[in-house]
């Protein structure tokens, strides 16, 4: 009987430990948010961006689309909800011309099984530049 109370005791411990462990690495949007736009300032935003130049985006869950044009990173907030964002989904966009701009709808689409789930519209896009070196 002892015996066994030592396991269920040890079982439980390690469980304890394994759930913190999985809490403290659960996925948080404005740290990952925060990381990219560490050592950056913010710019006025601006209503279009030219996404052939965009060097790729990157969707910051329920909360953002990034793109990235390498010294030049453009944050968009879409207007209303951000819910439906999720970096496990497709971004579709459908553009007139080359440029993306607010008001545009960007949909969502499920990467596994390929079927819509959600769009967002876009809001401006807040550009965030390292700050030029001090000579």
């Amino acid at each position: 009987m002892r015996t066994l109370t030592k396991i269920l005791a040890l079982g439980t411990a390690a469980l304890a430990v394994c759930g913190s462990a999985l809490a403290a690495s659960k996925h948080d949007p404005a740290a990952e948010l925060a990381k990219l736009l560490e050592g950056r300032v913010a710019g006025a935003p601006v209503t279009c961006i030219n996404q052939p130049q965009a060097l790729g985006s990157r969707v910051i869950d329920h909360t953002a689309i990034v793109y990235d044009f390498g010294s030049t990173i453009y944050v968009n907030y879409p207007k209303g909800s951000a819910d439906s964002l999720s970096s496990d989904d497709i971004l579709v966009t459908k553009t007139y011309g080359t440029q993306l701009c607010t008001m545009d709808i960007v949909r969502m689409v499920d990467r596994s099984a390929h079927f819509p789930k959600g769009f967002v519209s876009l809001g401006p896009f807040i550009p965030y530049k390292r700050p030029a070196a001090a000579k």
